[in-house]
């Protein structure tokens, strides 16, 4: 079992455009953090279940659960968990599912292309303001 001072913070991406999530999986692997592939909101949820992330990233649109649906879910599991949304599509309409409302919080949405170098330090933010150990 590793020891949990020096495991590394593990991420949970749920992202159904294949090669996006290898290559971010590569990236963030090679930045010291465990990370844990998903295909969609449902299988997100179900790998969440199974062995809890530290930190989420996701996509908004996706097959079976949209991203939506699955930052949902999540709070009802950890409330405060640190989600990381990227996406091309995204409505800003104030609303029930305005993302930038404080029910979703902690929560930070970026805007696809993003680099990795933004991904990375968005995450190292959402964790030092979780408090959690940087990667």
């Amino acid at each position: 079992m590793p020891d949990p001072v020096t495991a590394p913070l593990h991420v949970l991406v749920a992202e159904d455009e294949a090669l996006a999530a290898m290559a971010l999986e590569d990236f963030l692997s090679r930045k010291g953090f465990r990370v844990t592939l998903a295909q969609d909101g449902q299988e997100g949820l179900e790998r969440y279940s199974a062995d809890p992330a530290d930190l989420v990233i996701t996509d908004l649109r996706m097959p079976r659960m949209d991203g939506r649906a699955l930052i949902r879910e999540l709070r009802i599991r950890a409330s405060g968990l640190p989600i990381l949304v990227m996406t091309g599509f995204l409505s800003m309409e104030a609303g029930e599912d305005d993302l930038t409302s404080d029910r979703w919080q902690p929560l930070v949405v970026l805007r696809k292309p993003v680099s990795p170098q933004v991904i990375l330090d968005t995450l190292t933010s959402l964790a030092e303001a979780a408090n959690l150990r940087p990667a």
